[in-house]
């Protein structure tokens, strides 16, 4: 990923997160562990390394948590967000006291696994279908509290973010549509209520919802949970006029042949509610 196109965060929100995060590990005693075991003067120095292959994410988010520890520890970034990662790849380089050194590590090394993880199974979805027009898409099923950084970390593995809310966007799913009495009424409906920069999305079941979302002219229709053959049909009706969206159980083994078929974008929630963390870890160098 260049350099211009590596996405990026406010820095309070990261330090917010990260003090948190601090406050809930060093308890109301603190590190009693590094307190009792290492001198108050014993210097130390470290690298985080990738004990796996992977990709980058959340570099600042250590970074936060070893200067809010301590402001005379020092943090060397060597590898930026976004960037693939081989088997022991240094990703930085700490120094200074090594009871705040080791009081910050666990911090650290949570939201960088947790986000890399992220950013590693978008990257294998989005290799997947490099070949193909679509993108890969994250959706709302998040962890609560860490939704804008575990979208930052879709970015970061080379996806793109759906909306963030329920409130920047319209997507009309299929309970909305059954309150509504269809997908014409409650389309219609949404283009009379939204804003002129509020898209409208809609989620169809079957080709027979399609052709009636077509008339109602959103911006985007979700075809949910339709098999690959279903999925080229969906998109020989569309005929290119609509953004079409495929969502509904798109995993690794899945999203190739869902790609091919046609659509624009895939929506998967596995890449933010079901990836695996990314093993960095940890270790002092000993002179």
């Amino acid at each position: 990923m260049s350099d211009s196109l590596v996405p990026s965060l406010p820095q309070l929100m990261i330090d917010d997160a990260v003090k948190a995060a601090l406050l809930e590990d060093l308890g109301r005693a603190g590190d009693i562990t590094s307190q009792a075991t290492l001198p108050a003067n014993a210097w130390a120095t470290a690298v985080i390394a990738a004990r796996k292959p992977g990709s980058l994410a959340g570099i600042a988010f250590a970074e936060s948590a070893f200067r809010q520890t301590d402001k005379e520890l020092r943090f060397e970034p060597v590898m930026t967000d976004g960037s693939r990662l081989a088997e022991k790849d240094v990703v930085a380089r700490i120094e200074g006291p090594a009871r705040a050194l080791l009081s910050a590590e666990r911090v650290a090394l949570n939201f960088l696994g947790h986000l890399s993880g992220i950013a590693t199974a978008t990257a294998r979805f989005a290799d997947l279908i490099a070949h193909t027009k679509a993108d890969i898409v994250c959706t709302r099923k998040t962890t609560p509290g860490l939704r804008a950084f575990e979208k930052y970390a879709v970015r970061c593995g080379g996806g793109s973010n759906h909306r963030f809310g329920l409130d920047d966007a319209i997507l009309i799913k299929d309970n909305h549509i059954a309150v509504a009495g269809g997908v014409v009424e409650a389309v219609t409906a949404a283009k009379k209520f939204a804003g002129h920069l509020v898209k409208i999305e809609v989620e169809v079941d079957t080709l027979h919802q399609l052709k009636e979302a077509l008339s109602a002219g959103p911006d985007v229709i979700m075809l949910d949970n339709m098999p690959p053959d279903i999925l080229k049909e969906a998109v020989a009706i569309g005929g290119g006029t609509v953004l079409l969206e495929a969502s509904g159980g798109i995993e690794l083994d899945t999203v190739k042949a869902v790609a091919e078929t046609g659509v624009d974008l895939i929506s998967s929630g596995w890449i933010t509610h079901s990836a695996p963390v990314l093993d960095l870890g940890l270790d002092i160098e000993i002179a």
